[in-house]
């Protein structure tokens, strides 16, 4: 079946191989490392004919994706580091395929902690000992030969029980929530970053493995340390200081759903749980509010 429509043109096409697991082993001795990932790799380039004549001479089979990332986790040093892990893989597709303008990588790194027993950390087990997980996105183009990273914490939950208010709003005739000088304050961070070099041979020197453990302290830091007076503002603090210590970062975004925990009115039953004697709380699945920022420094230092 075929259309001789004058009028459609193909815009925009990118295509490879989406959730390629892969468990990396590094072997020291008795001691060994795990890294867990998923990633995705896509394609950009002179592909529109398989598109629009059906003509395959030019597609870079998606098992071939998959197959190549699995081959250079086996070759590579750097499969930890997924920041330079996925410049190794695109690096490698635009040096094989010279019709490819551009490869695209997304990485999942899943969280194995070593466990600890008998009070040392043992050699070769490990323990997930929470969701939080780390990303990144690989933008490499043969233009140039620029890359974008963009690299991420999500699913950090968090919580403390006080320390944390929300007054002083603007209220309407719509308004009904009540002001509080002291509540639960929980999130899920969805934390996300950006690196202000384009250039391949700068962004394979940069400590990210370093970044991403100044991001996750700083966030559970000024979390826990900080006197809030709103999402915004302990978010927008997290930004600040993020900026500050890693000059490398060019902008950083934060999306911080507000967990609910209301307290559960036992008034039918002459019993007091409000204000100051608030001990029993109802976790709230939804509706949540959504705080979402982006702050960006004025100059680049990179």
């Amino acid at each position: 079946m075929s259309s001789n429509n004058a009028n459609v043109y193909l815009k925009k096409a990118r295509y490879g191989k989406d959730l390629v697991r892969l468990m990396r082993v590094y072997k020291e001795g008795d001691v060994q490392h795990c890294t867990e990932l998923t990633v995705r790799l896509l394609l950009e380039g002179d592909i529109e004919t398989s598109y629009t004549k059906a003509d395959n001479s030019v597609v870079v089979t998606t098992d071939t994706c998959k197959n190549t990332v699995n081959i250079l986790a086996k070759r590579s040093k750097n499969v930890d580091n997924i920041e330079v892990f996925g410049q190794e893989i695109t690096e490698h597709v635009l040096k094989q395929y010279a019709h490819l303008s551009g490869a695209f990588v997304d990485i999942i790194k899943h969280k194995w902690t070593r466990l600890i027993v008998d009070g040392k950390p043992h050699n070769h087990s490990f323990v997930r000992d929470g969701e939080d997980i780390q990303t990144t996105s690989v933008h490499h183009y043969r233009a140039g030969n620029e890359i974008r990273i963009t690299s991420g914490l999500d699913k950090l939950l968090v919580l403390k029980t006080t320390g944390s208010a929300f007054h002083g709003f603007y209220t309407d005739e719509y308004t009904t929530l009540v002001p509080v000088w002291d509540r639960i304050f929980s999130t899920a961070v969805d934390c996300k970053w950006t690196f202000v070099s384009k250039s391949a041979a700068t962004l394979r020197n940069v400590d990210f493995k370093a970044i991403h453990a100044g991001v996750k302290q700083i966030t559970c830091d000024t979390f826990a340390k900080d006197d809030s007076a709103s999402v915004q503002a302990t978010l927008y603090l997290m930004q600040q200081q993020i900026l500050a210590k890693f000059p490398a970062v060019a902008e950083v975004s934060y999306a911080l759903p507000n967990k609910h925990y209301v307290g559960v009115d036992m008034s039918k039953f002459n019993i007091d749980n409000a204000g100051k004697n608030m001990e029993v709380y109802h976790p709230q699945a939804d509706p949540s509010g959504l705080i979402t920022a982006t702050a960006a420094r004025k100059e680049s230092k990179l």
